[in-house]
């Protein structure tokens, strides 16, 4: 028998040491997080690794599973208590050891194991902790498993036996270096600055490229996981900065940042300037449609319009289908339209053959970005960049409406949409082209101009992002339209930042 999880213990008690603690809310829509020895011990670990592994039985899946942690003072020792917990439910543990998590689901096609378990706190701050975690390569789990699992493992369903066992692969991630880097040398000599934020894609990422045949700009690639400098995120404008400085300083062709678990990749122009992950994704999906025919994309929701309205892509035959943002989400629907690749806003990407696997990667990534420059002998990234048309968007824009309630309010804001519609209504002075209802609604105007209104997946918000193709007084107007159907709700709040 194994105690049911406490939601709270006190550290250094008697209790702390011998029962376990799991608070609820760690079990997110598509991952786990939690602050360790705040909302999480080891014992309680212990336990989600066998509610994981009755999960993982109960799915009807082989209990085999790929381990493996991120470089963070304390992950060594989750991972070593969530394995004892696999083990005692009768999994079979191939661990990988120090990774990045696109390393895990690498092993998982590489040692043909169907299961992974990856500890990781991603890109959030020191003292956060998590797991990563997949039955059915190349997905991770979404909303179904997630509750399954949380229910498994707060009320101690727990199917324990005997046959669970382990093995460690040693040098494991020359396997994933040499897989990412078995392709023909670049022809181009790039200078590139990879920065890692002393995170742990620093021990992977600048010989990956160098293998490649980029001349390499090492960032804060030193193995600290302190975080002496900033937190391994590219959307962190910190990080960003830094970037830039070392791209203008090295005379660099691109500046290439990994988040701390090394599944997404920030960039920044030659003249230093940040590419948002939306308009590199188009970037890319001008040069793989150009290769590729009829080539397939899926998008997420919160996503610049150039998808649809991009020339290029018109003219080369591309077709966009716009999804569910979350990694998870977008994963699963990228493998389930076979597409060429899934881009997401956050920098997820997902690349299918012949690029990748269909799973998230930093460094798959990396280097699609660097073969693309490749096929553009003559031009900088700058250049790429403003070969696409303008457009005008907004960053995230969060108005807080609680959890208990955001899901009914963009319900009614969809509706509003849908009947406005079929009157023939106008939205900020024009006739609705089309909406997209998979996510809350995005609504698009005659002219392009489009806003979005969804509920956010991990906190008591609502997400609101406006873009136009025409001007910046149009991506205003759009707002205006989107916030002003808002606020005849007053269970939403104030923004956390407006245009």
């Amino acid at each position: 028998m194994f105690p049911k999880p406490k939601a709270a213990l006190v550290p250094n008690t008697y209790a702390f040491e011998s029962e376990p603690m799991v608070k609820p809310t760690g079990f997110r829509e598509y991952d786990a997080r939690w602050l360790f020895n705040k909302e999480i011990n080891l014992m309680g670990v212990q336990a989600l690794g066998m509610g994981l592994g009755a999960l993982i039985a109960e799915l009807g899946v082989r209990q085999e599973i790929v381990t493996g942690h991120d470089f963070r003072g304390y992950s060594a020792s989750i991972k070593y208590a969530l394995i004892s917990g696999l083990m005692a439910a009768g999994c079979k543990v191939h661990d990988i050891g120090l990774a990045v998590t696109p390393m895990s689901y690498f092993a998982q096609f590489d040692l043909d194991v169907p299961c992974v378990a990856m500890v990781t706190a991603s890109h959030n701050d020191n003292g956060w902790t998590g797991v990563k975690m997949g039955a059915n390569r190349p997905l991770t789990f979404g909303p179904d498993e997630m509750t399954r699992l949380k229910q498994i493992v707060l009320n101690a369903e727990f199917m324990n036996k005997a046959g669970g066992s382990y093995q460690f692969h040693e040098n494991y991630p020359a396997r994933y270096i040499a897989d990412l880097t078995n392709r023909p040398k670049l022809k181009r000599k790039l200078k590139v600055v990879a920065a890692c934020g002393n995170g742990t894609a620093g021990a992977f990422a600048p010989q990956v490229l160098e293998a490649i045949g980029c001349e390499v700009i090492p960032l804060d690639t030193e193995l600290d996981h302190t975080f002496p400098k900033y937190n391994p995120n590219p959307e962190d404008m910190e990080m960003l900065h830094a970037i830039r400085d070392a791209v203008l300083a090295h005379k660099a062709d691109v500046g290439l940042g990994f988040d701390g678990d090394g599944d997404r990749c920030g960039v920044v122009d030659n003249t230093g300037e940040e590419i948002f992950a939306d308009k590199v994704g188009v970037m890319l999906a001008r040069d793989m449609s150009a290769i590729h025919k009829d080539a397939q994309f899926v998008v997420d929701v919160k996503s610049t319009g150039l998808f649809m309205t991009d020339p290029v892509l018109q003219k080369q035959g591309a077709k966009t289908v716009y999804w569910k943002t979350g990694h998870s989400y977008m994963k699963r629907r990228t493998n389930e339209l076979a597409a060429l690749a899934g881009f997401e806003k956050s920098g997820h990407f997902f690349f299918n053959k012949p690029s990748g696997r269909g799973y998230d990667d930093g460094l798959v990534s990396a280097i699609a970005i660097c073969e693309m420059l490749d096929r553009a002998p003559g031009k900088s990234m700058a250049d790429l960049k403003n070969a696409l048309p303008k457009t005008w968007s907004s960053p995230t824009m969060s108005p807080h409406c609680a959890d208990e309630v955001k899901y009914g309010v963009v319900d009614a804001v969809v509706k509003h949409f849908e009947q406005l519609q079929q009157k023939d209504g106008k939205v900020a002075g024009q006739k609705i082209r089309d909406l997209v209802t998979v996510n809350g609604v995005r609504v698009t105007v005659e002219d392009g101009s489009w806003g979005l209104v969804r509920a956010s997946s991990n906190k008591p918000e609502l997400v609101v992002v406006v873009e136009s193709p025409v001007s910046e007084q149009r991506m205003r107007d759009m707002f205006e339209a989107m916030d002003s159907v808002l606020r005849t709700h007053p269970e939403v709040g104030e923004y956390n930042q407006k245009i």
